[in-house]
């Protein structure tokens, strides 16, 4: 089974424009509790390189692009995030890496939990353990 699995988003609109809307457990398939973007990222900068042991996650660029790695321990794979009607599920226990920011990119994340330090695992070695 792939890592990457990507959550459609109806977008509705008209000669207005367009608008995207994310439902708690309906388009997005948890209860949010947290919502956050990355924006102005420096050029070359890369971001991520943390697990978490029980967080769910939806990230979706709003605007621009970035590469995203997701990794389980066994599988590594990449992905694209470049439309806002285009969101990546990030299970637990899930490696994940942020690269190739765009100038314009603006990265929304739908948490399922609240901020937690000691749900973070950030040391690779440590998330290969925590996996087996």
């Amino acid at each position: 089974m792939s890592l990457i699995q990507l959550v459609e988003f109806p977008s509705l609109g008209d000669e207005r424009g367009s608008l995207v809307a994310l439902e708690a457990e309906t388009t997005v398939p948890f209860s949010i509790k947290r919502v956050y973007y990355i924006f102005a990222t420096k050029e070359k900068l890369s971001r991520g390189y943390h697990a978490h042991y029980n967080l769910k996650q939806i990230a979706v660029c709003i605007t621009g692009k970035c590469r995203m790695i997701l990794d389980n321990g066994k599988v590594r794979e990449e992905v694209w995030l470049d439309s806002p009607t285009k969101g990546l599920l990030i299970n637990d226990l899930t490696w994940r890496e942020m690269h190739n920011f765009s100038e314009d990119c603006v990265l929304l994340v739908l948490a399922s939990e609240h901020y937690d330090e000691g749900d973070y695992i950030r040391d690779y070695n440590e998330f290969l353990k925590a996996v087996e």
